[in-house]
């Protein structure tokens, strides 16, 4: 009977301890609102800016030669590389022996053609006399009155001239001057050094202005209007450096023409701006050197009443989320782009008023009639910003 007991005592403990009490259900959690950073959303005019680059470069740019050969006696202060010099001042001279020599010669010449050529212009008198005394009746020839000899004294004469008109150019020509007012690049004649005619002494370039030209997407021709020829209006700019940004160095330029093919490579224009005095000569301007890196925004037409809104608002698609002031609800809605560049975005939505709050975030797994909650500090919890700033990838292509 032992076991037996035992084994009702156990069945009736199992069943005792084995009933778990009633569990009471707990309410669920109340959806928490999600967190975003809005900006209110109001319509402005907006101006088209087109952005774009180049590199300065001279607007003339030359290799100086001497136009007669020589040996290099003096080279002027104005021709060291960097060195600024005005129009026809002297930058380097040659040893002008050879050429006071040659310039006495054609003196003499001169004076022996002259001497000549009045000679015979006696002569062709005294023939005529002679001819009358004689008594001849019939008109003496050309060759009796040496009027052929009087012509060829009067060609000498003239060639005797303009010989020494070359040996006078030749020895100023001795003295290299300087065409343009302008600033050596390089220099490549020596002190000391032969030349011939046509050696080349240096690299000069112009400095009364400057040209850059700026490539321009074909894309946004239509967007932007810019001068053919020099006849049309030129187009007001602001080129700023590449170089030092935080200098936040400025220059004022003008486009005053595009070329006239597009490039081969790339197929985009090129507008070619003007900058007057690049290196501050008349001015207490910063200097824009050759060969410098600048930045514009050429402007374009006006698109008036739109949206202006940053790109990172933005989502594929185009799609942007929207916030009810009032219900502070989202909703979603898909845009259709007027303009836009690498930081905004320009839309025209009949269908979204002025005062609509634009969500700044990118949101994952957010519903349109979901809750929110506006922080607009930049500071969100660990748990929302987990959620609401995963970076999804961009959408949309540039118009």
């Amino acid at each position: 009977m032992l076991p037996v007991v035992f084994l009702i005592a156990g069945l009736a403990s199992y069943a005792l301890f084995s009933k778990q009490p009633p569990q009471v259900a707990e309410p669920s959690p109340k959806p928490r609102p999600l967190e975003v950073r809005v900006e209110e959303l109001k319509r402005k005019d907006f101006q088209v800016s087109v952005a774009t680059h180049g590199l300065i470069q001279a607007h003339s740019q030359v290799n100086l030669t001497a136009q007669v050969g020589g040996r290099v006696q003096t080279i002027h202060s104005g021709f060291e590389v960097g060195a600024f010099f005005e129009k026809d001042e002297v930058l380097l001279a040659l040893d002008p022996v050879d050429f006071e020599e040659a310039l006495v010669n054609a003196k003499a010449q001169l004076a022996q053609t002259e001497f000549n050529l009045e000679q015979e212009r006696i002569r062709a008198k005294q023939a005529k006399l002679n001819w009358d005394d004689l008594g001849y009746e019939e008109e003496p020839s050309e060759m009796v009155l040496r009027i052929p000899h009087v012509k060829l004294a009067e060609s000498q004469l003239e060639r005797a001239k303009e010989q020494l008109l070359s040996a006078q150019r030749n020895l100023e020509r001795t003295k290299v001057r300087a065409p343009f007012d302008g600033r050596v690049l390089s220099r490549s004649a020596g002190l000391g050094q032969t030349i011939g005619a046509g050696s080349p002494l240096g690299i000069i370039i112009a400095t009364d202005y400057s040209e850059v030209r700026l490539p321009v997407s074909t894309r946004f021709l239509g967007d932007i209007s810019l001068p053919e020829d020099l006849s049309d209006p030129p187009v007001e700019i602001v080129l700023r450096d590449c170089l030092a940004e935080r200098a936040n160095l400025a220059w004022p330029a003008k486009i005053l023409r595009t070329e006239g093919a597009l490039d081969a490579s790339t197929l985009e224009l090129f507008a070619v701006a003007r900058v007057d005095d690049p290196f501050g000569l008349e001015s207490d301007r910063v200097p824009l050197r050759i060969g410098q890196p600048v930045a514009t925004a050429i402007p374009g037409r006006t698109l008036t009443d739109v949206f202006v809104i940053p790109r990172e608002a933005v989502a594929d698609l185009n799609r942007i989320r929207l916030v009810d002031p009032e219900a502070l609800t989202l909703r979603s809605a898909v845009i259709s782009q007027l303009w836009e560049d690498d930081d905004v975005l320009v839309f025209n939505d009949p269908s979204i008023e002025d005062g609509t709050l634009l969500v700044l975030d990118r949101l994952v797994y957010a519903p349109d009639g979901g809750k929110v909650e506006i922080v607009n500090d930049g500071t969100l919890s660990e748990e929302e910003s987990s959620l609401s700033h995963e970076q999804m990838p961009e959408g949309g292509s540039q118009k």
